[in-house]
């Protein structure tokens, strides 16, 4: 069972069961549609940053009809057996290899087998659809509408479920990433844009269209923004705003005048933050993990390899070395 540690309840009442999810997601209706003695329902749930992560387990075969989700998109993987998700026009078997997205916008209607417990993400329409903006560099003129079904299998998809998969693993954990906001919104982002970019959608041929590089006087502005602002939770959309251009021809200027996208010059950046703070701590009192992950980085090997790469030293090197000769 995921999140065990972050219970909401369980509970083999009906009406409770009923009112304690509506509490966390909207209130919808909620049947048995098998046998009434197999329900026992088990929640947990906990919330990181603007995504919120969840266990569901009805333990019985249940019908779940929330309407329009209205405010919020939620990506559903079941863990084991298999839920029948009608949205809109469209209708699908999910199992493990087959994942749901839901629209906000699409009346839900769903069918879960007994046996079949999911994990949950949800995010905020606000923050989906703020970001579909950001990429496009103008509103939207109709509401963002995502394919029902994700195909767990596609290599795209295995990333961004390794990705869900980090998040929950950190969200078990008391000292996990909780208490690093810069690090929770790396990985809010990663999910956003991975879904933005390669799940069909009502806007994938806009967001995934080229767009002419901005001028070099453009990326030398993003660059200063960059630099003054790395300890924000920064997107490559929040750069691009900063500068007043589409995300799309910020990362292709930076593409053409740099060589690397904008998040590489970010990671350079933070880079130098933790090589700099590494310099100049206190071995007794400073870990590296604890300083890499204020300046979010959440793979230890990914960012030892990205430091020595930089640096031509071990990040642990540089904290004890510099200790020793003061600095």
């Amino acid at each position: 069972m995921l999140l065990r540690n972050r219970s909401v309840f369980a509970s083999s009442d009906l009406d409770e069961v009923r009112g304690e999810v509506a509490k966390v997601f909207c209130p919808h209706r909620l049947d048995l549609s098998g046998d009434a003695a197999l329900l026992s329902a088990r929640f947990n749930s906990v919330q990181l940053g603007s995504v919120r992560v969840s266990y569901l387990d009805y333990g019985a075969d249940v019908h779940i009809e929330p309407g329009d989700l209205e405010t919020f998109f939620l990506f559903m993987i079941p863990l084991a057996g298999r839920s029948l998700i009608r949205a809109g026009g469209e209708e699908i078997v999910s199992t493990p290899a087959l994942a749901s997205l839901p629209s906000p916008t699409r009346h839900l209607d769903m069918r879960w087998a007994a046996g079949c417990p999911q994990l949950l993400v949800k995010f905020e329409r606000a923050a989906i659809e703020r970001s579909v903006e950001q990429l496009l560099g103008e509103p939207l003129d109709a509401p963002l509408v995502f394919g029902l079904g994700v195909d767990l299998t596609a290599g795209w998809a295995r990333s961004w479920r390794d990705l869900a998969d980090l998040l929950v693993r950190e969200a078990e954990r008391d000292d996990g990433l909780g208490g690093h906001p810069l690090a929770v919104a790396h990985l809010e982002n990663a999910l956003i844009s991975l879904l933005l970019t390669m799940q069909p959608s009502n806007y994938l041929e806009r967001l995934t269209a080229p767009r002419p590089p901005v001028l070099p006087k453009v990326v030398r502005r993003a660059m200063e923004f960059i630099e003054g602002h790395a300890h924000l939770p920064l997107t490559t959309a929040d750069i691009a705003g900063a500068v007043a251009v589409s995300s799309r021809s910020l990362q292709e200027g930076f593409r053409a005048h740099l060589g690397l996208t904008p998040m590489a010059q970010l990671r350079l950046v933070r880079l130098a933050r933790v090589h700099d703070e590494l310099r100049a701590a206190d071995p007794a009192r400073v870990t590296v993990t604890t300083v890499a992950a204020r300046w979010g980085f959440l793979h230890q090997g990914r960012f030892a390899a990205q430091y020595r790469s930089r640096y031509g030293r071990s990040p642990s090197e540089t904290l004890r070395t510099s200790s020793a000769s003061g600095g």
